[in-house]
């Protein structure tokens, strides 16, 4: 079983809203926590660091931006990643472009709640009536009840209500599952770097992360980014227990990473799948059904290696999880709990 603590550090952060392009407040209780764990902690624009004693041995990366709504006019709403990121920056090759018509019906009585973006602010609670794709707009449009209030510019949340059982998590965990585990590395010894990265859903992040890398990167620039990986039913999410890459639709991963991650977790027992090979596969099927062919997906650890130009590279660690980019988001126990235990042996410390 996750331990309290752990539990505990996932419920704060669970509570707290982080809607794409809206992140300060919860940046805010990030460095909190992380102070109270020891953590050096600087905050840049879009940009969270927490490093501990020896900052070089070992860096992380994750996204805590979480997907919601922004006000975009008198009692109109749209859906936070595409109003944040702009449409012009999604290449057709990412996950999130290929779920968007997938998903419009999932949202379906959903509550939600608007706050101020930078305090964390209360500022009303409502519930989705309908949500449609605009064809003009080329993106979601929401219609809300008890939200007419709102100014443009205010971000709207959905309510996020996390279930821990004897055998999953769920909730709207994409990514505050790896934000959590973060933090609570921390807790048990991390001396190493963390980074928390805002608009990743955007397609953003990785800018905020290669500025970082440009004033301050040294001999290591050599990333582990962590974040949860969707697959279409329980049975083929289980089937192994973490996921790894060799690449993504942007380029090839560090190959040496990847393997020194194979090899940890072939070290602790724990079953993994090349999320790459896998969709290779699928798309094998599809072509000789003669379907449309799904994308290798679009991560902040493809954007940034093929961005810098040779300067950061890495490899990414994902938790399979089952309802992608919903409330009902779910990742097995004995997942995360393998998705710690190698982290912490990447790490060397023990976790308690």
């Amino acid at each position: 079983m996750l331990t309290e603590s752990f539990q505990d550090i996932l419920k704060v952060l669970v509570r707290n809203p982080s809607v794409v392009g809206a992140e300060h407040s919860f940046f805010r209780v990030l460095q909190r926590l992380l102070e109270e764990r020891g953590a050096k902690v600087t905050w840049y624009e879009g940009l969270l660091v927490a490093q501990g004693s020896r900052p070089e041995s070992l860096m992380l990366s994750a996204h805590i931006d979480r997907h919601g709504l922004v006000c975009t006019g008198p009692d109109e709403f749209q859906y936070a990643a595409f109003v944040a990121g702009g449409r012009s920056d999604l290449l057709g090759n990412s996950v999130s472009e290929e779920l968007i018509k997938m998903i419009v019906d999932r949202f379906g009585d959903e509550e939600v709640y608007a706050y101020e973006p930078w305090s964390g602010m209360y500022r009303g609670r409502g519930k989705i009536r309908n949500t449609y794709v605009c064809p003009y707009r080329n993106n979601l449009i929401f219609e809300l009840e008890g939200m007419s209030h709102l100014v443009a510019g205010t971000p709207v949340a959905f309510h996020d209500n996390l279930r821990i059982t004897n055998d999953s998590v769920t909730g709207q965990l994409d990514n505050v599952l790896s934000a959590a585990i973060l933090v609570y590395m921390f807790e048990i010894g991390f001396e190493g770097t963390a980074f928390f990265t805002a608009q990743e859903e955007a397609g953003r992040s990785w800018r905020y992360l290669l500025e970082w890398f440009r004033r301050f990167g040294g001999s290591t620039n050599q990333l582990v980014v962590i974040d949860t990986s969707p697959y279409p039913d329980t049975e083929t999410a289980r089937a192994q227990t973490l996921v790894l890459r060799h690449r993504d639709a942007n380029g090839v991963f560090n190959k040496s990473m990847t393997e020194q991650l194979a090899a940890t977790c072939d070290a602790a027992g724990v079953s993994y799948q090349y999320k790459d090979d896998y969709i290779h596969e699928q798309n094998r099927l599809l072509a000789a059904e003669g379907k449309t062919l799904r994308s290798l997906g679009s991560t902040e650890m493809g954007r940034i290696i093929a961005a810098s130009g040779g300067l950061v590279d890495g490899t990414t660690l994902q938790v399979p999880t089952t309802g992608y980019h919903t409330m009902d988001e779910s990742a097995s126990l004995i997942a995360c709990e393998a998705f710690l235990d190698v982290l912490c042996r990447l790490a060397q410390i023990q976790p308690k």
